[in-house]
């Protein structure tokens, strides 16, 4: 599939200078693109690359200035990174429409389950009984969904990802290959003896419209009520999700993060990779999180920067990190102050 610059330029709202009429099949990163690629620079690192790519179009702001003169079409926005992003999102509705559709066999989908128009359900998947699947969802081979659970319009299931009973996926949700929603909490009750007693979880997970979550990442079921992920999250791989944990709306998680039962984040929070938050706090509404830190208490403070293991205010510790690294020389100059305290002290002893 072919588009020219005026094309692109039409979907993204950008101005072309060069040739409007020139075709691009394909996109590609800047410093590896060849004739018929489609590129672009957002980031100033990577300015150099426009005098020596062999892009036919690049898209770039409007405020970048041209020092010298450039191979490619260009196609001026106000952020190229963000038109980039829309015109990869209009490629890929356009590839879902003309997608796969139907039921693939060997599947299975219950008697009971409803399915609505435009649904690709990819072979050796299991639809449970009276599941509830919205119009253009697409389902990939090997999927799982339990009994009673809703996957509502325009969602996908990438392959071999798993929805266990009762739970809800949201609309235009994108669920990777490996999740798993749904699967038990942590919940087991000591019996004195050195031995647990499992707790049913007997509750779900709710994951709203415009969520996406990535490879390998696990969901847990609550105990009660609702896990809860909230509009517009988006959850990188290899993510543990607790049983209860709620949050909020616009939060980005990145990879290997664990957030333990029963907390909450609000809205909008930032949460690099590795870090570890544990049960039953609460996180104020922009919260940035660093990575590989750990949050052990409630941060009541909207858009507050945390880093450390315990994390602690994100300045606090640049501040202490330097003075880390001064210890040594600080250590020598302590070492000779009180040498020459010592020295003071014998002098005043001899003077008496």
């Amino acid at each position: 599939m072919q588009f020219t610059a005026l094309q692109i330029a039409t979907i993204i709202n950008g101005k072309v200078e060069g040739n409007p009429d020139v075709a691009v099949k394909q996109v590609a990163k800047i410093e590896e693109a060849g004739e018929g690629d489609l590129s672009f620079v957002a980031n100033p690192k990577y300015e150099e690359y426009l005098y020596t790519t062999n892009a036919s179009l690049l898209i770039v702001n409007d405020s970048l200035e041209i020092t010298q003169p450039v191979k490619p079409t260009l196609i001026r926005v106000k952020d190229a990174y963000m038109s980039f992003a829309l015109l990869l999102e209009k490629y890929n509705e356009i590839m879902s429409q003309s997608g796969k559709t139907g039921i693939e066999q060997p599947s299975f989908v219950s008697q009971t389950a409803t399915v609505g128009q435009n649904v690709y359900i990819g072979a050796f998947s299991y639809i449970g009984d009276n599941v509830k699947i919205g119009d253009n969802v697409k389902i990939y081979p090997g999927c799982y969904v339990g009994d009673n659970a809703v996957i509502h319009a325009g969602a996908k299931l990438f392959a071999g990802v798993k929805v266990y009973d009762s739970c809800v996926v949201g609309s235009r949700a994108i669920l990777h290959s490996g999740v798993v929603v749904g699967s038990d909490g942590f919940g087991f009750a000591p019996q004195g003896n050195g031995q647990y007693k499992k707790v049913p979880q007997i509750g779900n997970v709710v994951i709203d419209d415009d969520v996406e979550i990535g490879a390998n990442t696990t969901i847990d079921r609550a105990t009660m009520g609702s896990t809860r992920i909230s509009k517009g999250v988006k959850l990188d791989n290899l993510i543990q999700i607790a049983h209860n944990v709620e949050i909020g709306e616009n939060t980005v998680i990145a990879a290997q993060t664990g957030v333990s039962g029963s907390t909450k984040l609000g809205k909008n929070c930032i949460i690099g990779g590795q870090a570890g938050i544990v049960g039953h706090i609460q996180l104020a509404d922009g919260t940035r999180i660093n990575a590989q830190s750990g949050v052990s208490k409630s941060v009541t403070e909207p858009n507050a920067a945390l880093t450390g293991s315990p994390a602690f205010d994100y300045k606090s510790s640049l501040r202490s990190q330097a003075i880390f690294r001064n210890l040594p020389e600080l250590q020598q100059r302590i070492l000779k102050l009180e040498e020459m305290v010592e020295q003071l002290s014998a002098m005043l002893t001899i003077n008496k």
